[in-house]
This record gives C-alpha cells, sequence and structure tokens, in this order.
C-alpha cells in the first residue's frame, strides 16, 4: 500500500478478481465534551421574609385516570399493509392509500380501517387480484460486465435477471442501477421496504469502489478530491480515496455513500480523467469474499438484520 493516501488506506482486492480497496481507517474525533456552568441544584424558590408556612392543608395529589387494559398481539396475525407488502405487490405506504380507496377484501368484505389485522389464512384480494404473502429473500450478485440492469438496448447487453433467475421463485428485484461496463457488488430482493429504503438519495451506508483511470492519478488531484466535489451545483462529500496497495497509480479506491456508478465516474471526469472501468467491491458492509464473478448467493440472517439498521 503506497503511503500516499489522502484521507487512509484500500487494500487490495484477493482471487481472481483485480485488487479491491480494502476497509481504509478514518480519523479518529478528538472533540471533548463541556462541562455545564449550571450548579446541581439549578432552580431555589425564595419565601418573602415573615412568612410563615399554612397549617393542616393537605397536599394535592393528581388522580391518574385509569388507562384501558392492552391487547396483546396475535402473533398469528399481521396488520393487512404489510400483509400486502410482504406479497410483493407493493410498499407498505402505498398499500395504505389502496386500502383508504376501497381496493382491498378480506373474506370477501372492503377494509378500509387503518390497522386492520388479518390472519395467514384469510383471503386477501388487492384490487380483484388473491394474494398471498411471499417469503422476503435477499440474495447478492458479483457482477459481471456486459450485463445491466435496465434490459438489453443492444445486441451486446442482457439483463442481471438472467443471473439469478434459478435462485428463488421469488419475484426479486435489483436494488439500485448498473450499467454493462460496471461489475462488483448488486443485491437483489423483493422486500419493497428495502428497495425503497436503499433508493433514497441520502444513503447512509458507504460503498467501496476500485476506479480503473485512463493516466495516473495525481496526489495533488486525490487531495483536492479529499475535501469534497461538487456536481451540478451539489457539494458531494468523499469519505476516503486512496491509491491501491501494489497497483498502478491509475487504480484508484474511493469510500463514499452514493450507489450511483454514474456520480462516481461523474467524480473522476470532473478531474479530467478518463474512467475505464468501475468495480464495487463492497456494499454497506458486504464483500465479494468467497464470491467469483458471475456467482451470487443469499445473504445471512445477521447480514440483513445490518442492512434494515443502516
Amino acid at each position: 500500500m503506497s503511503n500516499n493516501s489522502s484521507r487512509g488506506n484500500t487494500s487490495g482486492r484477493g482471487g481472481n478478481d483485480r485488487k479491491k480497496p480494502g476497509r481504509p481507517t478514518g480519523s479518529g474525533s478528538n472533540s471533548t465534551r463541556k462541562p455545564s456552568g449550571d450548579k446541581p441544584g439549578g432552580f431555589v424558590k425564595k419565601t418573602t421574609g415573615g412568612s410563615k408556612p399554612l397549617q393542616g392543608r393537605k397536599p394535592f395529589v393528581k388522580k391518574e385516570t385509569p388507562s384501558a387494559p392492552k391487547t396483546a398481539s396475535n402473533p398469528d396475525e399481521l396488520r393487512l399493509n404489510k400483509y400486502i407488502s410482504n406479497s410483493g405487490m407493493c410498499s407498505r405506504r402505498d398499500a395504505d392509500i389502496y386500502i383508504q380507496s376501497g381496493n382491498v377484501k378480506v373474506n370477501g368484505q372492503v377494509i378500509t380501517e387503518m390497522g386492520h389485522r388479518v390472519k395467514l389464512t384469510d383471503k386477501v384480494e388487492f384490487d380483484g387480484t388473491t394474494i398471498m404473502p411471499e417469503k422476503k429473500e435477499y440474495l447478492l450478485l458479483n457482477k459481471p460486465k456486459n450485463f445491466s440492469t435496465s434490459g438489453d438496448e443492444d445486441r451486446d447487453m442482457r439483463n442481471v435477471m438472467e443471473l439469478v433467475r434459478n435462485a428463488t421463485k421469488a419475484k426479486l428485484q435489483p436494488i439500485g442501477r448498473m450499467d454493462k461496463n460496471t461489475t462488483g457488488l448488486l443485491i437483489f430482493t423483493n422486500d419493497s421496504d428495502m428497495l425503497r429504503k436503499f433508493s433514497l438519495p441520502n444513503q447512509k451506508s458507504f460503498k467501496i469502489y476500485q476506479v480503473s483511470l485512463d493516466k495516473n492519478f495525481k496526489y495533488d488531484d486525490m487531495e483536492k478530491m479529499s475535501q469534497g466535489v461538487t456536481l451540478d451545483g451539489h457539494k458531494l462529500f468523499i469519505d476516503e480515496v486512496s491509491y491501491i496497495e501494489n497497483e498502478s497509480k491509475n487504480e484508484i479506491g474511493i469510500k463514499l455513500r452514493t450507489q450511483n456508478v454514474r456520480v462516481v465516474r461523474a467524480i473522476f471526469e470532473s478531474f479530467k480523467y478518463d474512467v475505464l472501468r468501475v468495480d464495487r467491491v463492497s456494499y454497506a458492509g458486504l464483500t465479494k469474499k468467497n464470491l467469483p464473478r458471475g456467482n451470487w448467493r443469499f445473504l445471512t440472517e445477521q447480514e440483513v438484520i445490518n442492512l434494515k439498521n443502516v
């Protein structure tokens, strides 16, 4: 690993893939918390001179109104909007709109009540179609070249769904977009809530990309890039950017929050570099370890929990 790194180190890639950025080390915080200037006891009420406390008066006690007993939720039941979401029809938020519009029936009866609970044995009709809840599936693919998330726009490009077609009967969708020239990690799921969460513009999870340039990356440009880049009037913050250990100076590791590969390309193009290749080597803590190019695997239960808690 070269010492010419602006924000941190990024290790190489193993296996048959190209070297990948590893986990850069972030800077620690030296901020300290100021002690409060207030003294214990804070506010003290003063009494006027000569006054005596009232004698014989009972202290006022506020009577509490007894609350209605809480009914325990039945584990065999779930909210109607979640039932619809689990069926892969739409998100829970959109399901609420369908319910309010009277487009949902339970056992033949139109339901417009928010929070209505149903059993798995109930017959639920969504916009005239009987639906069944679907098990949530989460799959990680190491995408090769010449496959795109947008379909077959030309003869040389095929859809990524071909690569996971036989994985499950669930209706999976990729999270985010990837063009045919971009490789690396791509998540598929039928969880509409997770699809929506990772499609929002303000992401909290980090992604690491290995970017191959047409020429060596100048250290001065790396320093400038680490301070942030303005694209189309919007300031984009770069968490870390560095050279890759045991690679030439045109192989760069960059860590940031966006999953939009076009933004990654635009960052380097704004510094007058042509981007030859982009490989996503880490996604919200997930890596390509033991996952060769073109292969997929299901996420573990703990990995799913981690994604939901990001």
